[in-house]
């Protein structure tokens, strides 16, 4: 039979992931020949398994292909490298590629060896056998077999809801050279071989980087420009200045320039509502923090709902706990905790606990900045004092590897989402200790539910799963939730970027002339 899964399970129906953004048109403005956009964040690392963030994943699938691809701006997805795919059962699947498709750099045709050598580096790890920071993707991956230089399968250890979605037409899914990556070793973080439609021609750290048409491409998803460059500017105040001076051509901007944007002449306002979810997270091996009184008192200290009106404008909604609304698992009834000082203070008593003192790490932006100051002025009214530490993105960033966060205390954490609520569940993990999971917060029953969540196919039943591990998260007052976004975006009006419902994976192969 043919592939034929529900890409649509992680949705409920919200009008929080409508595809239906705030537009204004004026008359067009004069088009380049090609795209200037603006990215807050540098390259980290081009690794597909090991990358950092939306940046190098909007590299990876616009360079590499993918054994499918989603479709322009949408969540279904089409063939891309795979010429065709058949599902034998719920974990067995056979793939035939399509002949021709070559890889950049001189390195040879794509076969189902490349297939198989991409996708065991996140069953078996790297080179060195160290696993992939985002090994879980394909955690439902039990091994590749090569049946013909083109064709293979892919078999499960279990049904998976949240494979193809997350993966295989993600970055995860991006197809490497094993030719390539067994040559370079560690320089694929940052050269990167692919046979997509676009190519990385140029890359200036903390600059810009350029996208090219690749001349060896084979595949249908012919890019509309020769080139798009993309200018590394981490403020959106400095990068909405550059637009409106015409240096740019599309750009993310903050709430509290949406009426500026809505003045600009020959310009299109995207406004797409956010999936994200940033929160304080709070290390609960840390010292006095180890104290879940502590921890209780933090969070009843911390007015979010200032932080929204002071550091967001008032232009975001607050969040309540990890899975945003509209994605499945969404806990509704999940507690809403309005700043109480009074019980601060008392849990504080409780704790027995006097002149506390803890570090705030953040990014260096003046949104991050906002949000530390709030804290530290809160945390200050209960007798907590905050000293903030701020980092540039590489700095920050490079915390999330070899245990580097192990002395964090509290941290402000801006994370993005997928479609299926394992991708955002998958960093509080016990395993993401020393990675990803700031927090240090480990409980084997979430990580039970995690796997069991992966598992299942029924959409009730993972929902209830979803639920029950927020629950737990709740219970340990490790995570104080701030908010799930807002995207807001502006572009000139000759220009039609395509961007998939979270408003942060953006599809550069996509892009075109209005």
């Amino acid at each position: 039979m043919t592939l034929n899964l529900d890409r649509r399970t992680f949705l409920l129906g919200s009008s929080a992931l409508s595809m239906l953004p705030f537009a204004r048109f004026a008359f067009a403005a004069d088009a380049r020949e090609n795209p200037i956009v603006a990215v807050d964040t540098d390259i980290g690392n081009l690794d597909p398994g090991n990358r950092v963030g939306t940046t190098e994943a909007n590299i990876l699938l616009c360079c590499c292909q993918t054994l499918v691809r989603f479709k322009p701006g949408v969540l279904d997805w089409e063939n891309d490298a795979a010429k065709s795919i058949k599902q034998i059962s719920d974990t067995e699947f056979e793939f035939e590629l399509n002949p021709g498709q070559m890889f950049t750099g001189g390195y040879g045709e794509m076969t189902a060896e490349d297939v198989k050598f991409s996708f065991d580096r996140f069953i078996n790890g790297d080179r060195d056998g160290k696993k992939l920071t985002y090994a879980d993707d394909m955690e439902a991956l039990k091994e590749v077999q090569v049946t013909g230089k083109y064709t293979g399968k892919l078999i499960l250890k279990h049904p998976s809801a949240a494979l193809w979605l997350i993966a295989m037409a993600d970055g995860s899914g991006a197809i490497l050279s094993k030719k390539a990556v067994e040559e370079l070793g560690d320089k694929i973080a940052t050269t990167l071989i692919g046979s997509g439609p676009l190519m990385l021609k140029e890359w200036r750290p903390k600059e810009q980087f350029v996208l090219a048409v690749n001349p060896d491409y084979k595949g249908p998803y012919k890019a509309h420009f020769q080139e798009i460059v993309a200018k590394i500017i981490p403020e959106h105040k400095t990068s909405f200045l550059s637009y409106q001076a015409k240096e740019l051509d599309f750009t993310a901007f903050d709430f509290d320039q949406i009426e500026t944007a809505k003045g600009l002449p020959d310009t299109k306002i995207i406004d797409i509502p956010g999936i994200d979810y940033t929160w304080i997270g709070i290390n609960v091996e840390k010292g006095d923090l180890a104290d879940i009184k502590v921890r209780q008192a933090i969070r009843w200290a911390v007015d979010v709902d200032a932080i929204i009106q002071g550091a967001y404008s008032g232009a975001v909604s607050r969040a309540k706990t990890l899975l945003a609304p509209g994605l499945l698992g969404n806990w509704a009834d999940a507690p809403l905790y309005a700043r109480d000082v009074e019980k601060a203070q008392a849990l504080l008593a409780e704790s027995g606990k006097t002149g506390l003192a803890f570090s705030f790490t953040c990014l260096n932006d003046a949104q991050s900045l906002a949000v530390a100051q709030i804290v530290q002025a809160n945390l200050a009214e209960v007798g907590i004092t905050i000293n903030i530490n701020a980092l540039d993105s590489g700095a920050y960033w490079a915390l999330g590897a070899d245990d580097a966060s192990k002395d964090l205390e509290l941290s402000l954490i801006p994370y993005t989402s997928k479609f299926d609520p394992s991708f955002q569940t998958q960093w509080f993990l016990s395993s993401q200790i020393g990675l990803w999971n700031w927090q240090r917060w480990s409980s084997p029953e979430f990580d039970k539910l995690h796997q069991e969540g992966l598992e299942t196919l029924d959409k009730k039943k993972r929902e209830e799963i979803y639920i029950k591990m927020q629950e737990l998260l709740d219970e340990s007052a490790s995570c104080i939730w701030i908010t799930h976004g807002r995207n807001l975006f502006v572009n000139a009006s000759w220009l039609k970027p395509t961007l998939l419902p979270n408003g942060k994976d953006w599809q550069f192969e996509y892009f075109a002339k209005a």
